[in-house]
């Protein structure tokens, strides 16, 4: 078969093949961004660094794919200073758009992915993070949620859609039978958004209460976490949601018995609407987390008595359900750029201060930068190097001590020296080229690079295997589903027979006798 043919029958499932094989035919270099969360079957890069020519093999390749679990494609561009400010401050530049800012590429993204969500039985989680859809992006997008068969969480955070866009795609949340999660985070939207998410939640507990009511027939317990329809909804950073949009929510959700989350920080909240999720609670035993943090216009003692009132739910069990938790929290706060803490200009200033030598210590361990580094020097003595030239001096030092192996030194130890040559009669010749071997802790010897290569193969090639293996279970998944499908005919079959044999009545099995037709045939004789 040519090599092709494979190929592109390979293609869907294999992301990474197939886009090579587009990138090929057009010329182009496969995106290491794009490749890098192939392996755990996810797609996840920047859409600002995509140039615009790099753009149609990823999308025909996602066209097709069935294989992906995830897709996430993010866009972090921020429009730059306005006319008056630039003249204000005297800068003169333009900065570049990405292509995914246009409404043509985000037209061609929403379509493609449509098209993934249709032919794809493994896509469980989309998020388009900080892109600018429009309203027939968004349409074109619905179209394909309405079809999928495995898609669980659905994320548009900050792409400024707007109440018209979040009624568009919930029209296709709404009746999905798998999505559970959805997430419109800083989308401008207001109360008339927060009723409709409401208006989402009664519809889908209507049917659910009926079919928990034919469930519990024939004293059955219904299996309440089993059943379709939303887990978890994110409305944060949306401030004009306020308490008319709280309300809304908090009289459906003191009915409803499915929903487990709910996220409004920084929503414009103030007291009216916390006390209406409070009372809502009263009667609401499965909400879990009901985060209403982050909004200052509530008093510290009441937000303190909605969560503690919801915590009382969880009933102190691990939940998958789980508190989001601020940024800040995290870690330490992103430093700010030099060009923005010095000034306008984009000078930075550098200030280095030398410490002073310290004391060797007896028994202590020290790396090479700390053992052989030059003791610094003030400008203006001699021997002094700046500070850039002296890190390119101990780079290049480092980089030329690789076949040098250490082992820990004693206090007053002498290094310990020794030159391998080949033979003693030849060792005038080799001595210029003989291999130095110097004990110090913590440079890799040559053995340590030839077995990190040797690790390296042995990785890649596990890899192979585990590629082949996955291929090889996608083939035989192939088969058992045929083979089920053949039992499914064969069974119906069977079926039919049984049926036609059931049916025969007595008079006919009489009327098959041979004595009973001869005595027949005699009397009418």
């Amino acid at each position: 078969m040519i090599d092709s043919v494979q190929i592109r029958r390979q293609g869907p499932i294999d992301f990474k093949s197939h886009y090579e094989y587009m990138c090929v035919l057009q010329d182009s270099i496969p995106l290491q961004a794009v490749k890098v969360n192939l392996r755990q079957d996810a797609l996840n890069f920047n859409a600002d660094r995509i140039r615009l020519a790099d753009w149609p093999p990823i999308l025909n390749t996602l066209k097709i794919n069935k294989s992906l679990i995830s897709v996430s494609i993010k866009s972090c561009h921020q429009p730059g200073l306005g006319e008056s400010d630039s003249e204000k401050y005297g800068i003169h530049f333009r900065r570049r758009i990405p292509p995914i800012r246009s409404k043509d590429m985000t037209f061609q993204l929403c379509r493609a992915l449509a098209a993934c969500l249709r032919v794809s039985n493994s896509l469980k989680e989309v998020e388009l993070h900080g892109l600018p859809l429009r309203e027939r992006d968004l349409r074109t997008l619905a179209k394909g949620l309405a079809a999928s068969k495995s898609l669980e969480s659905m994320s548009l955070p900050y792409s400024s859609c707007g109440d018209e866009g979040l009624e568009i795609i919930c029209q296709s949340v709404k009746n999905s039978p798998t999505i559970k999660m959805i997430n419109f985070t800083g989308c401008n939207l207001t109360w008339r958004g927060a009723q409709f998410i409401a208006s989402i939640i009664k519809h889908q507990a209507t049917r659910r209460h009926s079919e928990a009511w034919a469930e519990s027939l024939r004293y059955r317990r219904p299996d309440l976490d089993c059943m379709n329809g939303l887990r978890r909804i994110s409305l944060n950073c949306n401030t004009l949601v306020g308490d008319q949009g709280a309300k809304a929510l908090a009289e459906v959700l003191g009915e409803d018995l499915w929903l487990k989350a709910l996220d409004i920080r920084q929503c414009g909240i103030t007291n009216e609407g916390a006390k209406a999720f409070l009372h809502a609670l009263q009667t609401n035993t499965t909400l879990m987390v009901l985060d209403v943090r982050k909004n200052p216009l509530i008093d510290h003692e009441l937000l303190k008595t909605v969560i503690e009132r919801v915590l009382l739910n969880s009933h102190d069990t691990n939940s998958e359900y789980k508190w989001f938790t601020s940024p800040s929290s995290k870690g330490p706060k992103p430093r700010k750029p030099s060009s923005l803490r010095n000034g306008l200009k984009g000078k930075n200033i550098i200030r280095i201060g030398f410490a002073t030598k310290k004391p060797f210590v007896p028994g202590r361990k020290y790396t090479p930068k700390e053992l052989y580094a030059p003791e610094p020097k003030a400008a203006g003595v001699k021997g002094f190097l700046p500070w850039r030239t002296a890190e390119r001096a101990n780079r290049h030092r480092e980089m030329s001590m690789d076949c040098i192996s250490y082992s820990p030194t004693q206090t007053g130890s002498p290094v310990k020296v020794s030159v391998d040559s080949e033979t003693s009669c030849d060792s005038d010749e080799s001595e210029g080229s003989a291999d130095l071997f110097i004990d110090r802790p913590g440079v890799p010897n040559k053995r340590n690079a030839i077995n990190y290569k040797r690790l390296q193969v042995a990785l890649e090639e596990c890899q192979l295997r585990l590629e082949e293996e996955r291929k090889a279970r996608l083939r035989a998944d192939d088969r058992i589903m045929e083979l089920e499908v053949e039992n499914t005919r064969l069974r119906r079959i069977n079926r039919s027979l049984s049926e036609t044999l059931e049916t025969r009545t007595v008079t006919s099995v009489l009327l098959e006798d041979e004595g009973v037709l001869d005595s027949i045939e005699k009397i009418l004789q």
